[in-house]
């Protein structure tokens, strides 16, 4: 906020000498004194204040109370869902291109239609379902979230590094999540639990096709893609929308781990994905993405047997090209973990002009949570924090809340008019610059599943499309999960997985039945070759 861009201002400025940070120093400090956060030097960080040098202690000791209260509230409440996470930043150049049309064509957002501009991001990479500590070899989709701070503001492009999820409806969410979590008498993760629902909901036959998979397990974050998961679209300058789904391909390459492998880095190394992005960074050898897109006519597409908006579904690249329009760069390490990544809030809703929302049921409940949860996790300002806020001129009429601590005025502007619309001088609307995207809309107010589901179409296509290597250990997988599960659901996900694919669901029911005796040799055919290490197919 300060005028003169010499250094932020980081709290509201008061009549007097000096502003907040200012460096002044009293007479016993020198620049690695330590002090609290009043500003007083402390004198002595080893002993409390007693009654002789035995105690008790007296109630006054004022250093001891602030640092131990602080110290009692150190950590704010974890993330639902990924809460163990990494993180890093970079930037991303446009290309600006789709094929051989002008990007903006499709899309008016200047993050893509500037091709000479870098834009800085921070990206966070995650696991899903654990909590902050628990190992990174977890047969677990991985979170992919982007923050790119534009000069239009804040975009957030948060997704997974699967390209599809296991439920179509944001009803189901909170269901879905407390399947995969522990036990809630127990504590521990179960697998009875899991395909108790997963049985139950067959559009989540596809996701668990991939999870079971070699896709389930990334080697690390270097090598791991990333997706939007859901559909949003394109606006143009004449307003006309597109539908568009994201993907990230990483540059070094797509390296996933075998269940032996997982168990055994897990017994070495439970940060190895953690350590792996942030000793490439320091060392140079920055990780580089390059961000393609699939692109659809907006409607509701009848031609197809699946919805475009259902976030189960895949694209396929033979009826819908995959277009580069731009690459990522991560060259510079968190210089403070929690500030930065712990601390990092992303949502889906963080759309700048020129990117929208589609229908997607599941995108439109994601908006409306991903904030939320920030908010009770970091508080009703956590954009005012650095690692969020936006990169550019900001002004806002919100006021006050818990950890309020400048006001986001810019200079010049009246502190008095905290609304809108006013004749003083107040904050004033922006100008519209492209034609408003106004889709059309009409029916009846309904709770009603889509039309389109075709729950098991794709999840047979992509065992078709699976290597030998990926279906044997799919298989092994998916047998040594469900061998301990009641009978009626095994049954269950037979069914689901013959649906599918016949040869999927045989193989699976003989699996099944041999597990007691033949477990250990399927595990070993599947899991050692030496040669196989990140061969993996092409099933998008």
């Amino acid at each position: 906020m300060n005028q003169d861009n010499e250094k932020p201002s980081y709290g509201t400025n008061v009549t007097g000498e000096g502003d907040a940070r200012d460096g002044r120093k009293a007479e016993n400090e020198k620049e690695d004194t330590l002090t609290n956060r009043q500003g007083h030097p402390i004198t002595d960080n080893q002993n409390l204040t007693t009654v002789g040098n035995r105690g008790p202690s007296t109630l006054e000791n004022y250093d001891y109370l602030e640092k131990i209260s602080h110290f009692d509230r150190e950590r704010i409440p974890e993330r639902v869902v990924h809460a163990r996470g990494a993180g890093a930043h970079g930037y991303f150049q446009s290309y600006g291109k789709v094929g051989d049309d002008p990007i903006s064509k499709y899309t008016r957002a200047k993050v893509f239609t500037n091709a000479e501009k870098q834009t800085p991001v921070f990206v966070r990479f995650s696991t899903v379902i654990h909590g902050a500590h628990s190992p990174e070899t977890q047969r677990d989709p991985r979170g992919f979230a982007v923050k790119f701070y534009t000069e239009d503001g804040n975009w957030d492009l948060v997704g997974n590094n699967l390209k599809i999820f296991f439920i179509r409806d944001a009803i189901k969410f909170p269901d879905v999540i407390h399947s995969l979590k522990p036990d809630p008498v127990t504590n521990r993760q179960d697998p009875k639990r899991i395909f108790d629902f997963m049985a139950s909901t067959p559009e989540s036959t596809h996701m668990i096709t991939f999870l079971f998979s070699p896709w389930g397990i990334p080697a690390n974050y270097r090598q791991m893609q990333g997706s939007g998961v859901n559909t949003y679209k394109w606006i143009n300058e004449e307003g006309k929308a597109v539908l568009v789904k994201y993907h990230w391909e990483p540059l070094q390459g797509i390296k996933n781990l075998t269940q032996e492998e997982a168990d055994h880095i897990q017994g070495q190394n439970f940060n190895h994905a953690t350590q792996d992005l942030y000793e490439a960074i320091e060392k140079g050898d920055y990780p580089e993405w390059e961000l393609y897109v699939q692109i659809m006519e907006d409607g509701e597409h009848p031609e197809l047997d699946f919805d475009p908006l259902d976030d189960t579904k895949l694209w396929y690249k033979d009826q819908f090209p995959w277009y580069k329009v731009g690459k990522m760069t991560l060259n510079k390490n968190p210089e403070n973990y929690f500030a930065e990544v712990e601390q990092a809030a992303f949502g889906t809703g963080v759309l700048v002009d020129g990117l929208d929302f589609s229908d997607d049921k599941m995108l439109q409940g994601r908006t409306f949570s991903y904030s939320d949860t920030q908010r009770y996790r970091v508080g009703p300002n956590y954009l005012q924090l650095p690692i969020n806020a936006p990169k550019k001129h900001l002004g806002t009429n919100q006021r006050d809340g818990q950890m309020a601590y400048y006001v986001d005025n810019p200079p010049g502007s009246d502190p008095h008019i905290n609304y809108e619309p006013s004749m003083m001088d107040g904050l004033k609307e922006a100008e519209e610059k492209g034609k408003a995207h106004e889709p059309y809309v009409s029916g009846e107010v309904k709770r009603e599943a889509i039309e389109h589901k075709n729950d098991f179409g794709q999840a047979g296509e992509t065992w078709r499309r699976f290597n030998d290597r990926e279906k044997d250990d799919l298989i092994s997988n998916l047998v040594s999960a469900l061998s301990d599960a009641d009978e009626s659901i095994q049954k269950q996900m037979i069914k689901h997985m013959t649906e599918a694919d016949s040869e999927y669901g045989q193989r699976l029911k003989e699996g099944i039945e041999n597990a007691h005796t033949n477990m250990n040799d399927k595990q070993e055919d599947a899991v050692h070759d030496a040669e196989r290490m990140g061969d993996v197919s092409d099933p998008y």
